[in-house]
């Protein structure tokens, strides 16, 4: 079972209230995860609260963090979404920015998956053919060269001879940041290969040689619309693409997830953590701005009160919900906002 942990960064720095003007609205930036999930609450919130609809960016968890630690005042988003927990850098620069009291809430599960046209072969990957196929260094003849491996076969005999090419996520994005994660940096593989050790002693050096990602056109990055990527698997049947499990189970009419180590992207081994490449989603939330932008408590409480009775239209549009523990975890933690 996955283990997630719910946190309240609060760092405690005086911000007169005439420094955090109001606004009517509430403003929402980050993941395209987990975008459909937020614009679908926050059209709800505006169609049966008192209050504006939130305005709702899908710009990338990265991208969103930089926004979203800029500063407080008007011109600053109140909430930020990712697919990923904000990094150390991130909270450092909302300290800086005088960004002092963050409420992070996760507000259910997803997976990365790779998937093809379902017109085409289903691919079965371990975690070392994805590993092969994606890192930008190969072993040839006992040392480490640029990846050269250019066909399937060259992977794993098992695997078709087509060419590879995979439209993926950016590195900006919380996606991409998953695969470095689980696969790149696993430890029981790349960082704990002899070959890596013995041209990277340095271990920061290794990590950034393992999370390394070809670049050689195999591998192709595409901005945070997945529905690009949809396009690139419909006009190239050979071509495989890296997006969020929510996606893919809209687009069942045309792509097919691949099993990882012989696991199914599907709800249940998401939501039990068989499947390796599932991870939380999260909400952060501007406590200053609670008592400037109007609805944002409100707001804020909405989306705490579906994820907690599980909506049956967020699960339709392939958001997993948490399990009733994770759902109480929540609840304390926004006890003083409830």
């Amino acid at each position: 079972m996955l283990r997630f942990f719910f946190l309240i960064f609060i760092f405690i720095v005086f911000v007169p209230l005439s420094d955090v003007n109001a606004r009517k609205y509430i403003r929402i930036v980050g993941s395209s995860t987990i975008f459909p999930f937020i614009s679908f609450i926050a059209e709800d919130f505006g169609r049966v609260f008192s209050f504006k609809t939130p305005v709702v960016e899908s710009i990338g968890s990265g991208s969103g963090f930089k926004m979203f630690c800029s500063g407080i005042g008007e011109n600053t988003p109140d909430i930020a979404t990712s697919s990923r927990p904000i990094k150390d850098v991130e909270k450092e620069l909302c300290e800086r920015n005088k960004v002092s009291e963050v409420m992070e809430i996760i507000i259910g599960y997803d997976g990365v998956v790779i998937a093809n046209s379902n017109r085409s072969y289903k691919f079965d990957f371990t975690k070392k053919d994805l590993f092969e196929t994606l890192s930008a260094y190969s072993q040839e003849s006992g040392k480490l060269v640029r990846n050269n491996k250019n066909f399937w076969f060259d992977i794993n005999p098992a695997l078709p001879k087509t060419e590879i090419k995979i439209y993926g996520p950016h590195q900006n994005s919380g996606t991409y940041n998953t695969l470095i994660n689980f696969i790149m940096l696993d430890q029981y593989s790349c960082m704990s290969s002899k070959i890596f050790k013995e041209n990277y002693s340095d271990l920061e050096e290794r990590r950034k040689a393992c999370s390394s990602i070809r670049d050689d056109g195999r591998y192709i990055e595409v901005g945070s619309n997945e529905n690009v990527i949809i396009q690139k698997l419909k006009s190239n049947e050979d071509a495989l693409g890296i997006f969020s499990f929510s996606f893919l189970i809209r687009n069942q009419d045309k792509v097919q997830g691949s099993t990882i180590a012989g696991i199914e992207p599907t709800y249940e081994n998401i939501s039990s953590g068989k499947y390796i490449l599932a991870r939380p989603l999260y909400l952060y939330v501007k406590k200053e701005h609670f008592n400037t932008v109007e609805g944002l408590r409100e707001f804020i409480r909405e989306v705490i009160n579906l994820i907690s009775t599980k909506d049956e239209y967020l699960s339709k549009l392939g958001l997993i919900p948490l399990s009733s523990g994770d759902i109480e975890k929540v609840l304390i933690k926004a006890h003083d906002i409830m």
